[in-house]
């Protein structure tokens, strides 16, 4: 017998709007899916994220905690349902700050901020960041969120459109931040086509064990609305997927063992009302425990439970990187330092669970999923699912943040296979739990090094080996393992060098890529035995680093020569700040004792692009007859701002504004392919790309006329006009005749940067460009309690053209925010913290003040001189904070993160 749901009425902007719910359904359900409201965004399901935001007589509520009987009769405001004017000031001021970068938390932090502004329509810094505590942000550092707010009713008028030809180096705000602000943005879980079923995973209780089903068929008999079951048996293809082809070793569905916790053994597909309250501990599996391990320690043990046949000892892969003698250096040396350090699993925690849908459009079945690389998710799906790659389509959903882990496979396979099996369209939406369970970590490392210096202070030689816990299976194992060696001496001359990385098999959760493959926890190694080295040498901790910092035409540890580097100006950028910082806390430390400041210092560089590895990326731009200016650009932005800075390139190389320009993609069936983004790769290579496109499409359109050269170009009413001074050409586009793509002028252009590959000792060019910066933190760390609290960072980072200021300064500041969850509490424990209330990330209240210093010092090789910057930002900043609280308490801690406890025994240790 079906009971109908009861009729309840909601006030949405105080207009009455009838819905049939269950009382105790969750408003935000109600909200998103019974009445289309899309703005609010699901994050966690447990009031920690704040995404789901709204007002509720005004009054800032998180939906998802919030029964929906409880708010019949009471105004319930959303971000596009409301009318109140001061939205449309708040979102002028996002779109001027550079606010949203991702988009995700965009609509709860208005809504926060709207409930603040009415009561306070000029707030100071703390009043925001009280009122907007509730909501987390992944993304943005915070940062320009506080500022927009604060000057959202009082906002300078906007810089004007900058001219043809003159984008780049502008605060160009987002080409795609209106959706953003607006709350219309389309992520994974927005899109629900008609008639769609609902997936749910079965996974994996234990962290290694043997499975068998009991009766399927009998379990769907007994839930009305169970269209399908499926298992590995029902997968046609190759049930093996990986980033990297040769070593792909991860089942879409487990077969006959699970080899961590969480991993997905079968699918549940049916009706949405029948199968998302179904309990998933009943069905019909029955699990055998196994050993396991889960530390790399545990799993490079001798009797440690193998987890892959062909990898004896758990050893997925090694790397390494030798000039010179390194042992004979540190022996002559008059100082060496030793040092052994530990660091955790960190989770991504992006706001934005994995989540998509899929169809099919006629035979090709096409897939709209969050993804940080759409072609390797169609080529890697297409074989799970015994499909040609023209057989399958993705289109990227706007990415609630990645940072890495949404470069591995997700839901893609698992929804597609669901498809072809039902021929009905299917959507899927990971849980927090499931996200925190399934998606890719941070490598733990267990690092040891030894770095001599000579008496003078330069450095003569280094030994770095470092073990790294790649997890059940290899996704970006081996390019950590590689990628390791070849920075672990930091930005500075090492004339003799031996470094080791060994990625392990756990039975861990899968370790993958997170802003920085290892990179980070390589650079926490160094740079903390930098400052011991500083202290033996009897020199200041910056000015150490400047005499032996990287110049032009200094080799690396892998013997290439460098250009343009721009590591001495970062620090002399820095030093100003350094002779302030380090004043105040000595006057600051003359009259405290139970509180004391300290000052930290910490460098990185960073080779943009793949390792040594062929890295191409393609872009096409084209005119219609119509004359109208499309850029297809397949790289995906996932708030890094590649969408905007991508498009100003190409503007200022075609001589057009960039308002001229319309966006297609990325899509695999409309765009050219532009790699994945990742590895700080996409300003450079995709923008070297747009550079080539754009100059090879004016140099089309100078062959239209008989002109010398082009000084600007127009379009409208379908006339392309030329002019060279005095001179004017008027082109007729609908007399030109159009190519395949559509087009009756284009260009499609490759950019692959030159790289070798590396020798048995690592000797080789590995990137074709370098980004380089350094970092000063500033932190209070109270003697009683371990506590540390960041007072300020001041970051200088060389970007070689700045292209855009204000998305640059957006990336500083968020890497700056994860490299502070890093240092002080970021520590993923797996069955313990999976979900956002166990495991912390910063908040707004834990962000400090972050200055900002972009260095131009422009590369030879990157488009208009430009490098990559978003990985790298991250990486100096939990040294630099490490190092800092060393400064202020004398703790030398060596496992991260510096939790109370571990600080207060690194300061009973000190003492």
């Amino acid at each position: 017998m079906n009971i109908q749901p009861p009729r309840l009425t909601l006030k949405i902007n105080g207009q009455a709007r009838p819905v049939m719910a269950q009382p105790g359904r969750r408003l935000s359900e109600v909200l998103r899916e019974d009445m289309g409201l899309r703005s609010v965004k699901v994050g966690c399901d447990a009031g920690d994220c704040g995404a789901c935001t709204v007002l509720v007589d005004g009054a800032q509520t998180c939906a998802c905690l919030v029964p929906v009987a409880q708010v019949a009769g009471a105004t319930i405001e959303t971000l596009e349902s409301t009318q109140d004017p001061l939205i449309g000031q708040l979102q002028a001021a996002f779109l001027a700050h550079g606010a949203a970068q991702c988009g995700i938390c965009t609509p709860g932090v208005m809504m926060a901020a709207l409930e603040l502004l009415r009561d306070t329509p000029r707030p100071d810094e703390r009043q925001v960041k009280d009122a907007l505590g509730g909501v987390l942000c992944r993304c943005t550092g915070y940062r320009k969120i506080i500022a927009a707010v604060m000057q959202a009713t009082d906002l300078p008028p906007a810089a004007p459109v900058p001219e043809a030809g003159g984008s780049v180096g502008r605060p160009v705000p987002r080409l795609d931040g209106l959706p953003k602000v607006k709350g219309t943005e389309v992520f994974g879980a927005d899109h629900v086509p008609e008639g769609a079923l609902l997936v749910r995973a079965v996974r994996a209780p234990h962290f290694h064990a043997s499975f068998t089903f009991g009766d399927i068929d009998a379990w769907k008999t007994a839930h009305p609305g169970v269209v399908a079951v499926l298992t590995a048996a029902d997968i046609p293809g190759e049930n093996r997927f990986g980033v990297i082809p040769p070593l792909a070793d991860q089942p879409a569905l487990a077969e006959k063992t699970t080899r961590f916790l969480g991993e997905a053994v079968a699918l549940v597909v049916g009706e949405q009302g029948a199968v998302e309250d179904i309990d998933l501990e009943r069905f019909p599996v029955t699990w055998t425990p196994l050993p396991h391990s889960v530390t790399q320690a545990a799993g490079a043990a001798e009797d440690a439970a193998q987890l892959h046949p062909d990898r004896p000892g758990n050893l997925l892969i090694t790397g390494r990187v030798v000039t010179g003698d390194a042992d004979a250096a540190l022996a002559a040396s008059a100082h060496v330092v030793s040092g052994r350090f530990e660091t955790g699993y960190v989770e991504h925690a992006y706001i934005e669970p994995e989540a998509g849908a899929a169809w099919l459009d006629g035979d090709k079945l096409v897939i709209q999923a969050c993804t940080q690389a759409p072609v390797m998710d169609r080529d890697d799906t297409a074989k799970v699912l015994g499909l040609p790659r023209e057989g399958v389509r993705i289109i990227p959903a706007a990415a609630g943040g990645g940072f890495g882990a949404k470069l591995d496979l997700s839901v893609q396979p698992l929804l597609g296979l669901a498809v072809l099996k039902t021929g009905r369209p299917c959507r899927m939406v990971f849980s927090r739990a499931e996200s925190m369970q399934a998606s890719t970590k941070r490598h733990p490392a267990t690092m040891t090094a030894s770095i001599g210096a000579d008496a003078e202070g330069r450095i003569t030689g280094m030994c770095f080996d470092g073990d790294f816990n790649t997890g059940a299976y290899a996704s970006w194992g081996p390019t950590v393992a590689t990628r390791v060696p070849v920075h672990a001496s930091g930005p500075y001359l090492t004339p003799s060098y031996s470094a080791h990385a060994r990625a392990i098999h756990t039975n861990g959760p899968v370790s993958g890529a997170f802003r920085g493959f290892g990179v980070p926890q390589a650079a926490i190694c160094q740079e903390l035995l930098y400052d011991d080295l500083a202290a033996a040498c009897g020199q200041d901790r910056l000015a150490f680093r400047r005499l032996n910092a990287l110049r032009d035409g200094d080799k690396t540890p892998s013997g290439q020569a460098l250009t343009s580097v721009g590591m001495a100006d970062c620090l002399d950028a820095l030093a100003p700040a350094w002779e302030k910082a380090t004043d105040a806390a000595r006057r600051f430390n003359e009259t405290s004792e139970k509180v004391r400041r300290g000052v930290g210092i910490a460098s990185c560089w960073y080779g943009c692009g793949n390792t040594a590895l062929p890295n191409p990326s393609t872009i096409r731009i084209g005119i219609t007859a119509e004359g109208r200016l499309r850029l297809h650009q397949g790289a995906t932005d996932i708030g890094q701002g590649a969408n905007t800075v991508i498009a100003q390139i190409a503007a200022d190389a075609l001589g057009v504004a960039i308002t001229e320009i319309e966006l297609v993609g990325p899509d695999t069936d409309l765009t050219p392919d532009c790699g994945k983004t990742s590895a700080s790769r996409q300003t450079f290579i995709t923008g070297k790309a747009a550079l080539k496109a754009g100059e090879a499409l004016r140099d089309a359109i100078l062959r239209q006329t008989n002109l010398s050269r082009v000084e600007s170009i127009a379009l409208g009413n379908g006339v392309l006009t030329v002019r060279d001074g005095a001179e004017r050409r008027d082109i007729p586009l609908a007399s030109l005749e159009q190519d395949a793509h559509g087009y009756v002028l284009s260009a499609e252009e490759t950019y692959d940067p030159p790289t070798s590959a590396l020798d048995a000792d690592g000797q080789g060019v590995p990137y074709a460009v370098h980004g380089y910066g350094a970092q000063i933190a500033e932190v209070e760390v109270d003697m009683r309690l371990g506590t540390t609290r960041v007072l300020r960072m001041t970051a200088a980072h060389d970007l070689g053209r700045v292209i855009n200021p204000v998305l640059a300064e957006g990336q500083i500041e968020g890497g700056i925010a994860q490299g502070l969850g890093l240092a002080l509490m970021e520590e993923f424990i797996p069955g313990r913290t999976e979900n956002l209330h166990d495991y912390l990330i910063p908040t707004i209240g834990d962000m400090p003040e972050v200055v900002s210093i972009l260095i131009e010092k422009p590369d030879p090789e990157g488009p208009m001189g430009a490098r990559g910057l978003g990985e790298h930002v991250l990486i100096p900043t939990a040294p630099a904070i490490l190092n800092a609280i060393r400064d202020a308490s004398g703790a030398r801690v060596t496992r991260l993160p510096a939790l109370p406890h571990r600080v207060l025994a690194a300061i009973r240790e000190a003492r």
